[in-house]
């Protein structure tokens, strides 16, 4: 009679949802840290630089000075945090990290305005801080740029602006970090906890010499394998609808797509995920061989996925490592279905990639597990 290829199945659920449910450590750290990652992340990541530390070297201290000065803080990019008297002490104050930007406005900038001459000014920017550097630089740019077009249109009488530019922002029309960033850190935060979960699972018991008992009993590889990752996937899923409440209730992330379809592309990452973790356990010796294989796939994860730098600008080598990672492709459905509001027909690709990355992960662990037993 021939074999059925998920023999035991039934009984090997039974055995791990028992298990897992007896485990209060387990259930824990699957679902207590990552919540607080997904917070912690959600809040951290933010593009939106605001209240940047200014220092203001005034030689001029006339009424326009002081509104230009104005102009600035206006922008809420920048804030006054004191004045210099020189040029050495301007730069001494960014060099010890007690501001981040200096303005240095010389002594004849309103009698250069006056009489149509260009007046110039001077910003010293902090560049040791990319992030803030650049958001200082257009930010001030621009204060300049519009100040300089109303002067020129009050002198030259015009009404309008020679070319007017309107921007329409799609699908983030405020740019918040968080719609950017959050479901990407949902994507992380979910390999971080379903990882090391199945790994340790499987490595745990063969330190504790309970797997050798399972390996006599009579189940198939394909049912041993799916009984050990299906408690986690139900686990899992349920940390993912946490983490989907959080985005939508504490981040205040709008979902313009399908919930269904944003579930179902979570369910197929998910899974691909446990059994990668369930690949590791195939090769871990250890808990702590386990943790540290783990942690080789969540650094490139991290930096590769485009999480947080955009792939299209990376070398080819590191593009390609983001093409062999599920993350890249739940982040990217992720942005389609939750900010863009995409349909199937236009985020089937990623889906499918997914899909068959998670039956190839499963496929590869079940006869490897059954290889290295043997």
């Amino acid at each position: 009679m021939k074999s059925r290829p998920f023999r035991g199945l039934n009984a090997i659920l039974f055995k791990e949802f028992i298990t897992v449910l007896r485990d209060p450590m387990t259930l824990f750290f699957m679902l207590f840290p990552p919540l607080i990652e997904m917070v912690a992340f959600g809040y951290a990541l933010d593009n939106d630089v605001k209240h940047m530390s200014m220092v203001i070297l005034n030689e001029d201290r006339t009424v326009e000075s002081r509104q230009f000065i104005d102009r600035f803080v206006n922008t809420e990019t920048f804030r006054v945090v004191g004045e210099t008297q020189n040029v050495e002490q301007l730069a001494s104050d960014i060099r010890k990290g007690h501001a981040s930007v200096g303005l240095q406005i010389p002594p004849h900038f309103t009698r250069d305005l006056r009489a149509g001459h260009p007046a110039q000014v001077q910003m010293l920017i902090d560049g040791s801080n990319s992030t803030t550097a650049l958001q200082a630089l257009n930010t001030a740019l621009g204060v300049a740029l519009t100040q300089s077009i109303e002067l020129m249109m009050r002198d030259t009488g015009r009404r309008a602006v020679p070319i007017e530019v309107r921007p329409q922002m799609l699908y983030n029309p405020t740019m918040r970090s968080p719609n950017f960033f959050v479901p990407g850190v949902i994507g992380v935060v979910l390999q971080i906890g379903t990882t090391f979960a199945t790994a340790m699972a499987v490595v745990r018991e063969r330190e504790r010499g309970t797997l050798e008992q399972l390996l006599v009993s009579p189940l198939s590889r394909w049912g041993l394998m799916l009984g050990k990752l299906v408690p986690y996937l139900c686990i899992g899923m349920v940390m993912a609808f946490l983490l989907f409440a959080i985005m939508r209730f504490v981040f205040a992330v709008p979902i313009a797509g399908s919930v269904t379809a944003m579930m179902l592309a979570t369910l197929v990452y998910v899974f691909a995920l446990l059994s990668l973790g369930l690949l590791v356990a195939t090769k871990a010796e250890n808990q702590m061989q386990a943790l540290q294989m783990s942690m080789t796939f969540i650094m490139p994860s991290v930096f590769f996925s485009g999480f947080i730098f955009p792939r299209e600008t990376m070398p080819a080598v590191f593009y390609a490592i983001g093409a062999l990672l599920p993350t890249t492709y739940f982040i990217e459905l992720m942005r389609a279905i939750i900010l863009r509001g995409a349909t199937f027909l236009e985020y089937w690709q990623p889906l499918v990639i997914m899909s068959v990355m998670a039956v190839l992960l499963f496929c590869i662990c079940a006869l490897r597990f059954r290889k290295k037993i043997g």
